[in-house]
């Protein structure tokens, strides 16, 4: 089994969380997002954080609006809807309470 493949299946379940997380208090542009997750040592790419922005829009929990841009193309950017909010603090608890089982779990005495 190798390592890196278990790494990134445990940043991909945590991701969701934490987009919606960023998008708590205030709206960002796509690349801000990968900027504030790059800074948590949470690496993505593009590629990955579309689909998933797309995905979180298409089931109510962010909207997006466009704005003009003076270098470019106009910008998406995303904010958490009120039911994304509601999601956001269901996922802390959830998180709050998998964090305290697991490390009561690894930080047995042996």
């Amino acid at each position: 089994m190798k390592i890196e493949n278990t790494k990134a299946q445990m940043r991909k379940g945590v991701l969701e969380f934490c987009i919606l997380a960023i998008l708590k208090t205030r709206e960002a542009y796509p690349s801000d997002i990968i900027e504030e997750l790059k800074e948590a040592k949470l690496i993505v790419v593009e590629g990955t954080l579309y689909p998933l922005l797309t995905r979180l829009k298409n089931a109510g929990l962010l909207s997006y609006r466009w704005e003009e841009s003076t270098s470019g193309p106009p910008r998406k950017y995303y904010s958490l809807t009120e039911t994304g909010s509601m999601f956001l603090a269901e996922l802390d608890k959830t998180w709050q309470e998998l964090s305290t089982a697991v490390n009561k779990t690894t930080k047995k005495p042996k």
